[in-house]
Formats: structure tokens, sequence, C-alpha cells
């Protein structure tokens, strides 16, 4: 199924075995004038093949389909260096998985299907923008629960940052894009970006998927009242 796409608009592909979820996905997200989907995929192979025909900004992807899971999927479009980022849509909470997948790089974010379809278009945007390591607040909830005890070793890297790149640190880990964080501190989403480059460089990773998946390994994240 395909859509010529609104010049300007993110592009969309969504893959889900599910008929109704899909529906209601591209109904919300074409509610947005800066949104267009422009495919449907009903199992994995189909996803594949799609992603690399239609060439979207972003896929949207299920990662428990027919034919081909959404993990390999993503790590397909990886390994062939498609420039298509990855926002996942799953129904595991599992704070290990979930680390998992983040620190493969495979993906830019990930969301439970419970979510609000209002959460979805904000996901969108961001991981469409360029930010990794998109989580919803009920995702980074999950995680903080489960995360491993205070006790353990942390990396000496951590010496490293300032409070304040530990604090936008945090805040990234909690699943807060660069605006938020900003709002949440009171500083100019110009000086996160700073800061969010700083923890980049002083960590040795690349990406925000590869420094939330750090922060939830290494325990960084704190009390979870203010979630």
């Amino acid at each position: 199924m395909y859509t010529d796409n609104a010049i300007g608009s993110i592009k969309v592909l969504l893959a889900d075995d599910h008929p109704t979820l899909r529906a209601g996905m591209r109904a919300r997200l074409e509610q947005e004038d800066d949104i267009t989907v422009i495919g449907e995929a009903s199992n994995g192979k189909e996803a594949l093949t799609m992603a690399k025909s239609l060439q979207p900004h972003l896929l949207v992807l299920d990662m428990e389909m027919p034919e081909m899971t959404g993990l390999e999927v993503a790590k397909r479009l990886k390994d062939d260096g498609v420039p298509i980022r990855v926002l996942v849509l799953s129904a595991y909470q599992d704070a290990e998985y979930i680390t998992k997948l983040l620190d493969s790089g495979a993906v830019a974010g990930y969301l439970t299907k419970s979510e609000s379809l209002d959460t979805i278009v904000a996901a969108v945007r961001g991981v469409s923008k360029g930010e990794d390591g998109w989580l919803s607040r009920e995702v980074a909830a999950a995680l903080m629960k489960q995360r491993r005890g205070p006790g353990r070793k942390v990396d000496n890297s951590l010496q490293q940052l300032s409070r304040r790149e530990l604090e936008v640190l945090q805040l990234i880990a909690r699943g807060f894009n660069n605006m938020q964080i900003g709002e949440e501190l009171f500083i100019a989403e110009s000086t996160v970006k700073k800061h969010v480059s700083n923890i980049y460089m002083k960590l040795e990773l690349n990406t925000r998927a590869e420094v939330t998946a750090w922060a939830w390994r290494n325990g960084i994240v704190e009390t979870e009242d203010r979630l």
C-alpha cells in the first residue's frame, strides 16, 4: 500500500500484523500536516522489502511478526546500510530486552503497544529529528522498576561527566527529548544539545540509543518518584 508523500513531510512506513492497529495509527498520524504514511506491511519480510524500496524516513516496527521478526528486520536494515530510522512498537517491557535492543544500535526508539496515539506521534517526530534512544515515560518507568540494584559497579567513564551532564544523562535515560530536558532543567535546548554532545564524547558513544542503554546498564537513573 503506497501513497505519494507531501513535500517536506516525515515519510513513515508502518509494520504490524494487526490491520486494526495499523489503521488506527495511520489515521492518527495522517492528522498531522508534517507526517505522511507511505506504506503498510503486515509481516517482517514485507516490511524489509518495502523499507528498502519506499525509503521512508521512519519505520514503525512491531517486534513480533510472522515470517521475520521485527528484530531481524531492524538488524538486516542496519547491516545493509539502509538509512532508515526504526521506532519499535512492542508488547514487551522487559528491561534487559529493551536495553540490549537499544544497545544494538539497530533501533532509535522504543514504545509499548499500550501507548496513546499522541505519544506515538511525539515519538515519530522526535526520532525523525535525530533523537536516538527515544523512550516513552511508560517504558522508562518499566526499566527503572526492573533495573539492577545500586550496589553494582559503575563504569569509570561516569567520573568524566559534570554534574549538569549527569542530570542530562539521567533524563535521557528516563525518556526525555532535548526540548523536555531543557524545560526540566530550565536551560535552552541549544545548551542541552551541547551537553548531549559532551556526553557522547566523554562516554565514547555515538548515538542516543547507546547512551540510554549505557545509563540503564550502569544503574545511573535514580529514584522513580518523579515518573
